[in-house]
């Protein structure tokens, strides 16, 4: 009889434990604040919990007039992951993923088309869709 009562217990406690957290994590996402309404990310769906930063597979925002790519991606997102500097620059993660070394990498995409330049050269115009998105290495 006392083993039932523990599992009973157990049981119990874990299920309070499931629904207080659910209940705080979808308050917690519904008050956060956005960098701004210009930028979005996407998340792969492959059954994990889709909010995890490490899954973002796209990111995007508008453009701005005398405002690099670079400039603005730091902008929405400040803890973008860049080795170099200025026009040289290499953008390595954004939103918290990385692109795993020899076998990805964020792709540069204005309205729809891969840049031809990197991102700290690249002197964006208003109106202008950015995106990266990050691509597998062939």
């Amino acid at each position: 009889m006392r083993k039932t009562s523990t599992r009973l217990f157990a049981a119990t406690a874990a299920g309070v434990l499931s629904v207080g957290l659910l209940a705080g994590c979808s308050g917690a996402e519904e008050s956060a604040p956005e960098a701004s309404p210009a930028a979005s990310a996407e998340v792969e769906a492959d059954g994990a919990d889709e909010t995890t930063t490490d899954e973002t597979t796209e990111f995007s925002y508008e453009g701005q007039d005398g405002e690099t790519a670079l400039d603005l991606l730091l902008v929405q997102d400040p803890q973008a992951e860049v080795s170099g500097e200025g026009e040289m620059a290499f953008v390595t993660g954004i939103q918290g993923r990385s692109a795993e070394d020899g076998q990805e990498f964020w792709a540069l995409y204005v309205d729809g088309e891969m840049a031809q330049v990197g991102a700290g050269a690249l002197e964006t115009e208003d109106g202008q869709q950015i995106e990266w998105k990050l691509e597998e290495i062939e």
